[in-house]
């Protein structure tokens, strides 16, 4: 079969296509024929070394896989041809993959393989940040950054499916719109967001912000937020982690939340399942229902991640194996 292997840690330019042996799955996986993968960022740290788990070269890229089911462990509800999308630590990158039953779920008819390639992390992150780390409610307003991003679309996405207002953070127009394509009821640029945000909000500013890019706007969403509300850290794709001097946190009882959806959902036998539940009829009804800026296949996985290298993507980027 086809893989997309890390030869050395040099990033996408030293990506390679080669044909290795398929994959035996073990007694408690799921043997996938991959249809489509999504693209993530730390595939790009980890074809750098960069990334905080390092495997041995060679190794195959890629944490999130939509296909169909060949073989599953004996007494396991999913049937060979059964459509489904899954996540791993490696291996998304290729024809077929073994995945541990635990991290299968099952694609609703009415979701494509390239948009369910887009789902595991991204949406199941959102879910976990915004239900679970930030609490959120019915009515209340949500500041998104990186608004026109994976994170950033399934985040908007899933909050004004739970009913919240949505305000986008973004760096230009043309990501204005997509923010506005996924749900977002305003958008602001970033230069000046906190004085556009005070606007909007007749001066109360916003319950809840997810930052998953840090940097140097980090004091400002501080600032951005209502009493009581919480800032998410979900990451930093601007490259600086932030520090917080801690007094900010006392004057309207703010909260800065760390968001690590793998740490605790990998933990908890079963929680996945219990999130897809949740998402599911999201996901029939056409609520959720990812943004892919680019489809590449398999062969070019080099230049798909050269694209999230750059910075510019807006959504998804997808590889396809046929």
């Amino acid at each position: 079969m086809r893989s997309v292997q890390v030869v050395r840690l040099d990033g996408p330019a030293a990506v390679e296509v080669r044909d290795v042996p398929e994959p035996r799955r073990r007694a408690d996986e799921v043997l996938i024929e991959v249809r489509a993968a999504g693209v993530n960022f730390p595939d790009v740290l980890r074809s750098k070394g960069l990334y905080q788990y390092k495997s041995d070269l060679p190794f195959v890229l890629g944490s999130e896989v939509a296909g169909v089911v060949r073989e599953a462990p004996d007494g396991s509800p999913l049937t060979p041809g059964e459509r489904v999308v899954a996540f791993s630590d490696t291996g998304a990158f290729a024809e077929v993959v073994a995945v541990s039953a635990d991290h299968v779920l099952p694609l609703p008819d009415e979701v494509s393989f390239a948009a369910g390639a887009c789902l595991p992390m991204n949406y199941l992150t959102a879910h976990f940040a915004l239900l679970v780390r930030g609490h959120l409610q019915a009515g209340q307003t949500v500041l998104v950054h990186g608004a026109a991003g994976g994170v950033g679309t399934a985040c908007i996405q899933l909050a004004v499916a739970l009913g919240a207002r949505v305000v986008a953070v973004v760096s230009t127009k043309e990501k204005a719109e997509v923010a506005r394509a996924a749900g977002a009821h305003d958008t602001v640029l970033v230069d000046g967001f906190r004085d556009a945000v005070k606007s909007l909000t007749a001066g109360a500013g916003v319950d809840l912000v997810v930052d998953p890019v840090g940097g140097d706007r980090f004091t400002d969403s501080l600032r951005s937020l209502a009493p009581e509300g919480r800032l998410l850290v979900i990451g930093f794709t601007a490259g600086e982690i932030p520090t917080v001097r801690v007094n900010r946190l006392l004057l309207n009882n703010i909260d800065v939340v760390g968001v690590g959806w793998g740490a605790y959902a990998l933990a908890r036998p079963g929680y996945v399942a219990e999130q897809w539940a949740q998402l599911e009829p999201h996901l029939r009804s056409g609520a959720l229902d990812p943004v892919i800026s680019e489809t590449f296949p398999l062969v070019q996985a080099a230049d798909a991640l050269a694209r999230l290298d750059e910075r510019e993507v807006t959504g998804k980027v997808v590889l396809e194996t046929s």
